[in-house]
């Protein structure tokens, strides 16, 4: 079996997607993936679920979640002749959920950022552009996008998706430094707009505008972002962003260097993925069912 946890939460056994049930039992399901092979107490479940509106009967419903998501998984294992490597096993205080690492998509994108932040690190810019481009074709959308859009705020789920935006400058850094501006000005063209106020991505843009010969279209970029930023989140841009701004308008001959992208945007590998412990909101009593297209 197959478990994607990058998009709308999915369950494939030889192809095919299986029934997970309701909105609780997906839940359920999506929030031990988030946590695979590790234990999980059953108050953190029920706070994951209901948070401050707990029923009476949450611990009931969390059972009975648990006992059909062990039919779904026995069912997607098929006839064995010994131990299946899917399990959902009870303990004393809660479940864990057993699942090989490299049957869910989270740690599959895990392993490859960590391999092309490593490479970024010491200057293999060709093979840190490409294990981070395939990190990012993982993505089928917002992590657990129809868990979020039933009413799930999970903070591991936000800290996936920054990561996410992380490992999209990280591959932008190394298609600067293999001389992909034009690449890189169209994708960040689109990215941007939807996303106004990530200024290391616009301060990429920006760079890749003006190794373009644009100067007044990143100084547009610039003027963009900020009133962005300041129209939304009530500040003013961030140093990386002013000063790259100055750089520009003095059209400073560091700009043009071979190496002012890794100069400006490369930093250490940081681990991918480090969850915070789980805060929730109460879910919608339904999933809607249209699925997010790839988000880049």
């Amino acid at each position: 079996m197959e478990f994607h946890l990058l998009g709308p939460l999915e369950v494939l056994h030889e192809g095919e997607r299986l029934a997970l049930g309701g909105v609780r039992q997906r839940a359920v399901l999506g929030f031990l993936l988030l946590h695979a092979n590790t234990p999980v107490a059953t108050r953190r479940l029920v706070d994951a679920l209901w948070h401050d509106n707990e029923p009476a009967t949450a611990r009931k419903i969390l059972q009975n979640a648990v006992s059909g998501l062990r039919r779904t998984l026995a069912a997607g294992s098929g006839p064995t002749h010994g131990a299946t490597p899917y399990s959902l096993a009870a303990g004393h205080h809660g479940y864990v959920l057993h699942v090989p690492s490299h049957h869910i998509d989270l740690p599959r994108y895990a392993r490859l950022v960590a391999h092309g932040r490593r490479r970024l690190a010491v200057g293999s810019w060709a093979s840190a552009a490409q294990l981070l481009d395939c990190a990012l074709g993982l993505w089928q959308g917002r992590a657990l996008a129809d868990l979020i859009e039933a009413g799930v705020a999970w903070p591991e789920l936000t800290a996936l998706e920054e990561d996410r935006w992380q490992v999209l400058s990280d591959k932008i850094t190394a298609d600067l430094m293999l001389g992909r501006v034009a690449e890189v000005t169209a994708e960040l063209s689109v990215v941007t707009t939807a996303e106004p106020v990530r200024e290391r991505l616009c301060a990429q843009l920006m760079l890749a505008l003006y190794q373009s010969g644009r100067q007044a279209d990143a100084l547009e970029r610039y003027r963009r972002a900020k009133a962005a930023i300041v129209g939304e989140l009530g500040v003013s841009p961030g140093r990386e962003l002013r000063d790259l701004e100055r750089a520009i308008l003095t059209q400073s001959p560091a700009l043009s260097s071979p190496t002012a992208a890794a100069r400006l945007f490369t930093r250490p590998p940081a681990p991918t993925t480090r969850l915070p412990p789980p805060r929730t909101a109460r879910l919608a009593p339904g999933l809607p069912g249209e699925r997010l297209t790839r988000g880049r």
